[in-house]
Parts: C-alpha cells; structure tokens; sequence
C-alpha cells in the first residue's frame, strides 16, 4: 500500500500543515488517506470515538482527510508534565510515565506497537501520509528512534525532506542534514519541500537549484506562505505568543500562558468574533485589567500551574478582576484551579501533594489513576454544545452550587457561582459550537456573529488543498508513495 513520509530540517517548520493539507489534496482526488504520526510530543489531545486520545495535530488531519479519528494515527503520545517526566500514551490509553532516564529505551520497545498500528491504517486506505517529529538531523536522539528514521527504515517508507525558509538558512538546513546523516539513512529521503516563502519564487530558483545539487535530492516544490493556516489551531504551545489578535474588540479575553497549558485552541473559535479581541498573556505579564472575560485554560500538571499562577501574581489578579465584576470561565485543569484546593496524594503529578487554589467555586479536586476520555453532547446556558473530557481529577462540587451543563446521557459537568459570572467545565472545545459561543458572549453584553467555526476550519483546509495542487508536484508524491523513484 502506498504511504509518504514528511520529516523536517527542525521543529515548526510546518510538517503538520503540509500533512493536513496533502491529506485533504489527496482526499479531494477521490483518494481514501490517513495520517499516521508514530511518536508526538503534546500536551494538546483529542478524544477518538473508541475512548482514546492522540495529538490534536492527527485529529486536525483526520478532519483534513475527511476519515474518523483513530488511536492507531498516532500510537505514541507522550504529555510532558514535568521538565524531564513525559506521561506516555499508547494506542491511545495511559502506560505510565517516560522520563530522561529511561527515555532512549522506552521508546524504542515502543516500535512494535508503532508499526502494528501503521500496518491497520495501510489495509484500511489507499495512502498513508506519516508526519516525522522534529528532525532527522538530530542525530543525537537517533539511537532507539521511533519518530523519525527508526520508523521510516522499519517500515520502509520513503522521505520528503521539509525546509522552511521563512526562519532563514535553508539550504544549509537542508543539505546540512544531508551531510550529518548515515547513509542508510540519508538513503531514504528521496526529495524536499521548501515551505513558507514569500515573494516572487523566480528569486529563489538558484537556492533551490543548489539544494538540488548539493544534496542529490529532487525538489518536489516552493510552497508559498500559507495565510489560511490562521483559521486553523495550532498543535504546539510555542506559537502562543506569536498570534496575538491585535484587533480592538468590545470585549476582551485574557488567558494565562502556563507552563504545562493543554488544548489551548478552546480559545480558536472566539478570535472569529468580530466583537472579541483574544490575549494570549506571557510569563512576566500582567492580565489586563481592562479583560471582561479571563479563561483558566486546560493543564497536564494543574498543582504545578497553580503554584505558577502564584508566582507570576496572576493570582492577584484574577480575584482583584473578580472583586470588580469581571466574568471568569476555566476549562478542564483551569476549572480545578478555581476550587479551594487540588490534591495529589499518590503524587500523580509530581512531589507537591496539595496546593491551594482560588477559592472562587465551592469545589475540590483530588487526582486520581483513572483517566477521563470521552466525546460527550448536552446543554449549558440554554444552548446545546458537542465537545470532550479529558482529565485524571475527580472534582467534588459543594451542595450550593448549579452544574454547567447537563449531558444527554442525564449526568451533569463543572459548576457556576451563585452570581452567575464564575464558571468551570470539563469540557474542551465547547466553544467551538456556535449556540453556546452566542449564549456565553450575551451573557457579556456581546452579541455574536454566529459563525461556524467547524465550517471556516473546513474552507481553510480546502483553500490550503488547492495552494499545494498548484504549487507541489502532488503527481511526483502518489508515485513516490506508490514505490516509484
């Protein structure tokens, strides 16, 4: 069966677009294609409707490719929840933990279970489109290597190099990973992709001609910068700061930039609205005392978070925001940290066993082993919503308190203060529904323009689709795939 693998010169040089969009290329072609990612490294999930969980990135691909999610698109999540402990995800369930001392060989007793699940994907579909993580050239990582070209040679799927020229030097990172690699290795890669230009491509025909000849590689094409990709979340935290909404709205949205904060783009679907301005706030940073809506974002180490909070003194904040009437809303670990206290007694999470937390809701949470993952459908604010759980906490809501949302199957989530303007929920992407966006922003005097965001995500896919047939040899890619050179 045919499959292509896309590795990159470095991190964040746009693996995950190109995926996508080669996914929904190839599915507007008539083709049946998956995404497979072998290993991710994310604090940001989703929940498969079999009750597993793989990167958010995979689940945007799926979408792309117009399939169902899968455990089995990417078999190994690892959540960092410390500077040097990861929690491991396989085939989508909890295994336990990875840590920097057993990290190298964890991983590489992993490989079986990658390439079963690769194996299932294949029989399924016409075409695979793996994405790598990181880099190749990281040659340091290489022994044990589940990511990269451990499964590429294990599974024999051929490479194409991805250089991004918008950070600089690309044809140094590019045939730069040509030379650090060993033979059997740089044996794989069978041509780049350069991604991110801007400007006219004529300028940059020698550059690409001399990565051709430097490197013995084919050049599959010069993917310009792609402005759609604003519509679509992102999978990794370190571009928070770099999409910054710089529109002045009515009504603006602070969130916390914490250090272990998960499925952040909750927040995506309030950046369509035309009357919202969304603040991403940096460690250092105060929350802006003109926010009429500050949103606690989802946490893989909520005690750590909260202890976080304390230090920057975003703490002082939130409450002196909640003294002058200012609407709060926490998701998922956020909705733990506005409880008066988060405990931790077999030190799930690491050495802190409790800390208190904000006090602004009548709740306790105290983690547990058991893990939270479902798609779960219901009402809230007299609106109806589709969105996930995802948690290890069990949280207990005191008796003066009204649920968030009741749920279809008659159980009910999170809790809302007696004056209405503090509220928690479980529940990730909630916002993305169009009812209930309406019903929280009338409820701050912002009237919503009701776009649908699941729609918008879906003509940013299409609109990226048609820029790689134009700009991609995608003919060259099926036969590669397919085993031709």
């Amino acid at each position: 069966m045919a499959a292509i693998m896309l590795q990159g010169t470095g991190s964040d040089v746009g693996k995950s677009l190109l995926v996508a969009g080669l996914c929904r290329a190839l599915a507007n072609r008539g083709l049946r294609v998956m995404p497979f990612k072998p290993q991710n490294m994310s604090n940001n999930a989703a929940v498969t409707p079999e009750g597993g969980e793989i990167g958010r990135a995979q689940a945007l691909q799926a979408l792309a490719a117009r399939v169902p999610l899968h455990t089995d698109m990417n078999p190994v999540l690892l959540k960092p929840q410390a500077d040097r402990t990861s929690q491991l995800i396989v085939q989508g369930q909890v295994r336990g933990t990875l840590g920097s001392a057993n990290f190298r060989e964890g991983r590489r007793s992993l490989l079986p279970e990658v390439l079963e699940s690769f194996a299932r994907l294949q029989a399924a579909c016409d075409m695979v489109v793996v994405e790598g993580s990181g880099s190749p050239a990281e040659i340091n990582l290489r022994e044990g290597d589940i990511a990269n070209m451990g499964f590429a040679r294990a599974a024999k799927v051929p490479v194409v190099l991805v250089g991004d020229i918008d950070r600089g030097g690309v044809i140094a990172a590019v045939v730069g990973t040509r030379a650090v690699l060993e033979p059997e290795d740089a044996a794989m890669i069978h041509g780049f992709i350069i991604n991110k230009f801007r400007g006219d491509p004529a300028l940059f025909a020698d550059g690409y001609q001399a990565i051709a000849d430097r490197s013995g590689w084919r050049g599959f094409g010069l993917v310009p910068w792609l402005g759609q990709a604003v519509a679509l979340p992102s999978e990794d935290a370190v571009v928070l700061e770099k999409r910054r909404d710089s529109r002045s709205g009515r009504l603006l949205v602070a969130c916390p930039i914490l250090p272990r904060i998960a499925n952040f783009d909750d927040l995506d679907p309030l950046k369509m609205e035309q009357d919202v301005e969304v603040v991403m706030v940096p460690p250092g940073s105060p929350i802006p005392v003109e926010a009429g809506l500050i949103v606690l974002p989802g946490s893989k180490a909520s005690l750590a978070d909260m202890q976080t909070m304390r230090q920057q003194g975003w703490d002082i904040d939130i409450l002196a925001h909640h003294r002058r009437g200012g609407a709060i809303l926490g998701i998922c670990g956020g909705y733990q940290m506005l409880g008066h206290r988060l405990i931790d007694p077999a030190g799930l999470e690491g050495d802190v066993r409790e800390v208190a937390g904000l006090g602004l809701l009548d709740v306790e949470t105290e983690m547990g082993h058991r893990k939270m993952l479902r798609e779960v459908r219901g009402s809230a604010l007299g609106a109806g919503f589709t969105g996930y759980e995802m948690h290890m906490g069990r949280t207990q809501v005191g008796n003066g308190l009204q649920p968030f949302a009741l749920f279809d199957d008659g159980t009910h989530d999170g809790a809302i203060s007696p004056c209405g303007r503090v509220i928690g929920t479980y529940c990730h992407g909630l916002l993305g529904s169009t009812a209930l966006r309406k019903a929280l922003l009338l409820r701050l005097s912002v009237a919503s323009q009701e776009r649908d965001y699941a729609a918008s995500v879906d003509r940013a896919l299409d609109a990226i689709a048609q820029e790689l047939e134009q700009h991609l040899d995608m003919d060259g890619l099926i036969a590669l795939a397919k085993g031709g050179a």
